[in-house]
Formats: C-alpha cells, sequence, structure tokens
C-alpha cells in the first residue's frame, strides 16, 4: 500500500490496513500536533510510518532519547492545549512510569493518547507483563481495541475522552493487534491550518499552542499532589459512568437460545473466543469489552446476573476475571467464573482458537462440532513442527557484533582468563543473540540499559573479570547514569558499546549518535566518545570490530586496567540501506585443512559444510572476520 494514502484517502473509504497503520491514521484524523516514542516492537511501524509521513501530516515527531522522555514530551505538549501522542511497547512502560503515573494528577488540556503494545507469548520482549495493571496504579482509562478499524476508531475517541475528563488514557494492543491486518474504513480528515505566524515559530508546519502558568495545579508538590489525588479518583468515578453506557462495551448473541453460559473478554483474545463459539455452534453468549477501565461493573452485573457460570477470556493476567469475582461477590450472586484463577484458562502466554476451545470444554462436556476435526488438525501440525529443524535467531552475516564477541573470548583465552571467571552482562538489542553457542557472551539481562549496572554489582560481589555489552541506541537511552555510577564508584569492569549507527533490533530507526531526526531533517550526531569521557572515563578505545588483531589488543589491555575500560566497537549493520557492497570471501581449497573453525567458532550464516566442506554463499557480504580468524589463512577475497 502506498502509505500516502494514509494522508490523501477520503472519508468512507477502505484500506486494507496493518493496526499500526491503523493507529497513524487514527492520530492523522484527530489531528495530532506532537508524537513521540521509544522505538518498541511491536509498536515500532507507527514510528517508521510517522517518520515518513509527519511533515506533510502537520505533526512533529521524535524519537525520544527513551520512553520517560517521550512521555514529558506528550504531557507538556497536552497542558499546552496540543493534541499529543505518544506509543511504546509494553516493557517501556516501565520506563515512563514515574512521569506516566504524575499525568493523571496534573491532568491535560489537550487531548492526549498513549499507545502502550503488550507482548503476550514474548514473541520480542524480556517479559510478558500487562499493561492494565498500570490502569489501575495510575487511574488512567483504557480502552483495547481488537483489530484495525477499531484502533483508529478507539485513537479518535481517545481523544474526545482525553479532552471532555482532561485525563490521558491508554490504548492497550497486543502484538496480535498491532501486526493484524484488515479492512479499516476512514474516517473524515482536514488538515489545521497554523495560525501561529510569529517570527519564532512562522517556519514550523506544525500547530503550536500556549501554556498557561498554574502552580497550584500543575507542580505536584506534596499538599497539591494530595488534593489532586482526591480529584483523580473522583474523575475515574465520574468516567466509570461513561464506561458503563458505551458502545464499546457490547453484548454478541451468537445462539437464539437464552444460554446459561456467558463469556467476557476482550483484545485479541475476543476474536479467539467468538471464532470458536459461532465455528462450534455453543449457547454461550459474549461479552466484548473495548472500555475496560475503569471496569463497567453495571453492564457486566447486567450481563452476568441471570447465568449459571461465566467464562473470562483475557490476556495475559486474570484482571478482568478479578473485577468479575468482586461483583459477584458485592451482589451475592450463585455464578461460577471460568478463568485462570482456577485454572480453566492458561495463566502465562497468549490465547488461541484451540487453547480457547480446549479451555471450555473443560466445563462444556459434550463434545463441540469441530472438536474432533480440530484435534486432529492440531495433532497434524504439532506432529509437522516436531519434525522441523530447529532454527534459532543468528547475528546477520558481516554484522560487528559477531567479530566483537569473538575477539573478547580470543583476548580471555589469550590472557587465560577461564570462561567461568568470566561474567558477560548483557542488554536489550540485536547482540542478546549472542546468548547462544559459539559466542556465549551473555550471562545476565535485567532490562533496557541494565548491562552497566549489572557489570558495576558483579565486579563489587565478585573477583571474577566483567565484561558489559550495551548498544548505541540503547546507551542514550539508559545507559549513561550507570556508567555514571561505576566510575564514580571506582568500578573494575569493561563495557563494551557496540556502536552499529541504528536502532537496529526495533527496525533500523535513527539515534542521537546520527546525523539525522525522527523528521528526517539534519540534527546534530552525539559523540559516545567524547560523552564517555565526559562521565570521566580515563581509559576509552573506539575500534572497528572487523579488525580482529586491534580490537583483540584493545580488550586485553582493557582486562589489564584496574578502574572502569570503556571500548566502542563502531561498525555500521550490514542491513543499513544504500551500503557499498564489500567483495565476496572464498575457501582456499588447497590451504582448508576441513578445522572447521569458520563454522564452529565464528558461527557466520553464511558458512557452511557441505559433503564434508566448508563453503561460503552468496549472503557473504565480504566482512572479513572469517579470513583473520582462520588458523591456515585459507579464507580470501573472491575474484569477480
Amino acid at each position: 500500500m502506498n502509505l500516502k494514502k494514509l494522508i490523501t484517502g477520503e472519508s468512507g473509504e477502505k484500506l486494507f490496513l496493518l493496526g499500526n497503520e491503523a493507529a497513524v491514521r487514527g492520530i492523522i484524523e484527530s489531528n495530532v500536533s506532537i508524537a513521540s516514542t521509544y522505538p518498541g516492537t511491536p509498536s515500532s511501524e507507527i514510528g517508521n510510518i510517522l517518520y515518513l509521513l509527519a511533515k506533510e501530516s502537520g505533526i512533529y515527531f521524535e524519537f525520544s532519547i527513551n520512553e520517560k522522555v517521550a512521555m514529558e514530551v506528550a504531557a507538556s505538549s497536552s497542558i499546552s492545549g496540543l493534541r499529543s501522542f505518544t506509543f511504546m511497547k509494553h516493557v517501556g512502560l516501565n520506563v515512563a512510569a514515574d512521569s506516566f503515573v504524575s499525568t493523571g494528577y496534573v491532568g491535560t488540556n489537550g487531548g492526549m493518547v498513549i499507545l502502550v503494545a503488550d507482548d503476550p507469548s514474548i514473541f520480542s520482549s524480556q517479559n510478558e507483563q500487562d499493561t492494565r495493571h498500570y490502569s489501575r496504579l495510575a487511574n488512567i482509562p483504557t480502552l483495547e481495541p481488537s483489530n484495525p478499524q477499531e484502533v483508529k476508531d478507539m485513537i479518535k475517541y481517545g481523544y474526545e475522552l482525553s479532552e471532555e475528563f482532561k485525563i490521558p488514557i491508554i490504548i492497550r494492543c497486543t502484538t496480535r493487534v498491532s501486526h493484524m491486518r484488515g479492512v479499516v474504513e476512514l474516517g473524515k480528515y482536514q488538515k489545521e491550518k497554523i495560525t501561529d505566524k510569529s517570527s519564532k515559530n512562522s517556519n514550523s508546519h506544525w500547530k503550536k499552542g500556549y501554556f498557561e502558568k498554574n502552580p497550584e495545579k500543575y507542580v505536584i508538590v506534596p499538599n497539591i499532589a494530595r488534593e489532586l489525588h482526591e480529584k483523580l479518583v473522583s474523575k475515574i468515578e465520574s468516567i466509570e459512568e461513561e464506561a458503563n453506557e458505551s458502545n464499546l462495551n457490547e453484548i454478541y448473541s451468537i445462539n437464539e437460545n437464552k444460554p446459561k453460559l456467558g463469556i467476557i473478554s476482550s483484545s485479541s483474545a475476543f476474536n479467539y473466543c467468538h471464532d470458536v463459539i459461532v465455528e462450534d455452534n455453543l449457547e454461550i453468549d459474549i461479552l466484548k469489552l473495548g472500555f475496560t477501565y475503569p471496569f463497567p461493573k453495571n453492564k457486566v452485573l447486567s450481563f452476568i446476573k441471570d447465568l449459571d457460570g461465566v467464562f473470562i477470556g483475557e490476556e495475559v493476567d486474570p484482571i478482568m476475571e478479578k473485577e468479575v469475582l468482586a461483583i459477584i461477590g458485592e451482589s451475592k450472586l450463585d455464578i461460577k467464573v471460568y478463568g485462570k484463577t482456577n485454572n480453566i484458562f492458561p495463566k502465562t502466554l497468549e490465547l488461541s482458537p484451540d487453547i480457547v476451545r480446549e479451555s471450555l470444554n473443560k466445563i462444556i462436556k459434550e463434545k463441540t462440532k469441530n472438536k474432533e476435526i480440530q484435534n486432529q488438525l492440531s495433532g497434524e501440525i504439532l506432529d509437522l513442527m516436531d519434525k522441523l529443524p530447529n532454527r534459532p535467531p543468528t547475528l546477520c552475516s558481516g554484522c560487528g557484533h559477531r567479530s566483537a564477541y569473538f575477539a573478547v573470548k580470543k583476548a580471555t583465552e589469550e590472557l587465560g582468563i577461564a570462561d567461568e571467571n568470566v561474567i558477560f552482562a548483557s542488554d536489550i538489542g540485536c547482540y542478546t543473540l549472542g546468548v547462544s553457542p559459539p559466542y556465549e557472551t551473555a550471562d545476565y539481562l535485567l532490562s533496557m540499559g541494565s548491562s552497566i549496572g549489572d557489570g558495576h554489582g558483579f565486579s563489587k560481589a565478585t573477583n571474577q573479570t566483567v565484561v558489559s555489552f550495551i548498544g548505541d541506541s540503547t546507551f542514550f537511552h539508559s545507559g549513561i547514569p550507570p556508567l555514571i555510577n561505576g566510575i564514580h564508584n571506582k568500578s573494575n569492569f569493561v563495557v563494551t558499546i557496540l556502536d552499529n549507527r541504528i536502532t537496529a533490533m526495533t527496525g533500523g530507526q535513527p539515534n542521537p549518535g546520527l546525523e539525522v531526526d525522527g523528521m528526517g531533517d539534519e540534527a546534530p550526531a552525539i559523540s559516545i566518545e567524547n560523552l564517555v569521557i565526559g562521565c570521566g572515563c580515563k581509559h576509552v578505545k573506539t575500534v572497528n570490530p572487523i579488525n580482529l588483531k586491534k580490537t583483540i589488543e584493545s580488550y586485553k589491555e582493557a582486562f589489564n586496567h584496574d578502574d572502569l575500560s570503556v571500548i566502542i566497537a563502531k561498525h555500521p549493520c550490514t542491513l543499513i540501506k544504500g551500503q557499498k557492497k564489500k567483495r565476496k570471501m572464498k575457501i582456499k581449497k588447497d590451504k582448508c585443512n576441513n578445522c572447521f573453525d569458520c563454522v564452529n567458532l565464528l558461527a557466520c550464516p553464511s558458512i557452511s559444510i557441505r559433503n564434508d566442506e566448508a563453503i561460503i554463499d552468496e549472503t557473504c557480504v565480504g566482512c572479513t572476520t572469517c579470513s583473520q580468524m582462520c588458523p591456515n589463512k585459507a579464507i580470501g577475497v573472491k575474484k569477480e
């Protein structure tokens, strides 16, 4: 699809959109002025599209240095009277939480919507947390779309709700909703005219707001915060009335008979529940919740009061289930609840039609219409999956991270440091793949930016050799404070900043180390080396990890220092577009003795063993790492 259609598409026109594409159309139709993010899958595509369309759609967009800053950019824009949008993955909300919780207290002026993409089944994250806990922690209303159309429409409704009640709104998506494709009917969009012609802002393509000072409302010192908290609680009680009347909470009667069983569901889980009930012609009504916090107690009570039992289909935690149990207890009803707390539905990972069917059949004893066929198909699929070879993710051909890992392992080997005496503190990014053989350079991981803090802790708690790995974007995100902490507290370990000139794992977005910003405009690049020196580090080396000899020597030198050392391994990601292609490598058969070190120790995906010989295929990018590490000098440049 031509992405420009997200701007030019007219009301009533239908497009086949990804959930994240529908989100972009939603903020465009809502005339958002300011948008901010730190990239994180499964929300990354929203930023990638805004990077291309922001100027034309009258939006200021930025890839902020981390989610906390992104939250603050959106909050300050909203309080200045503008509509703002910030988005992140579920663990990104942890980073933003300190400021996020306070946004409910100070409120909004222009509408503020926060899209959070959860990752049930942990496809690309370090945990499976449920954002709905944050709704209750911060008293922030939450909407949960189940398809791309609802993503767009709920974003628009979110701005109306935010401006009516002067409060931010969460849109909670999941991986399946963000990456689902569906037909989306577009709404009205008319680009706002920019009327601010002051000399300071005349060149701006986005609308400007104005902040009216009110310290007694916006500066949350304790005596003000106490009063604001009371107002927030009262506000949530008023919004609950809105949730009870909202058409986002809808009953689906699948069967003509009046059933004695019901199911309450939301988000992507609703899709599975609906499909199974329709396919199997089950006598179960569905209450689909789209406005899930404040929880619509009256709507739920009306739905369940005449039922014998109710299923709760939700991902990930039993949050709605506990709300329903509380309603039943308060109303003194005798209704069975079938959910996660009594093991009817699994307590972890995402749902699926098969899982929903299996869960329902724990209570519905008779075989459903398609159960035998479904079980047969599921068995066949599982048998096929068992026969497929395991293909773990791997670093790309020519990746500088692989060279850095090879170099650090070689350096410890040459210094006689035993593997069990080296601790590798890893971080969030492509380089986490160092956990796999043959590198095995990841021993401990908590969160983004944690590798340096973890490294400092290990250096104080043990006498082992400690190496921390962190990417360039992650270093800017949350690696600078722990680096300062390590230097100030006289720590002794090695920090490796893997600078591949991009935010690679989430799709290649820019970061402050590059000369381009989130609008695609020229921007001052921040030197990592100068930044590290400015933090007080006395031993800093920048190397190209592809130069194995220099990199190995740099590590050996760093290990011999008695303070914190930083090695900046600087080599561009091989997936950056527009790079000049290098020459290919080949194996010289007359020199190769089939030791297979190039396969077993380097594990480059371009090198494999066929017919008892090592070969290099056409995916080779010519980085030369294999040539440098080959003990027999049997690898050289392939002549064209």
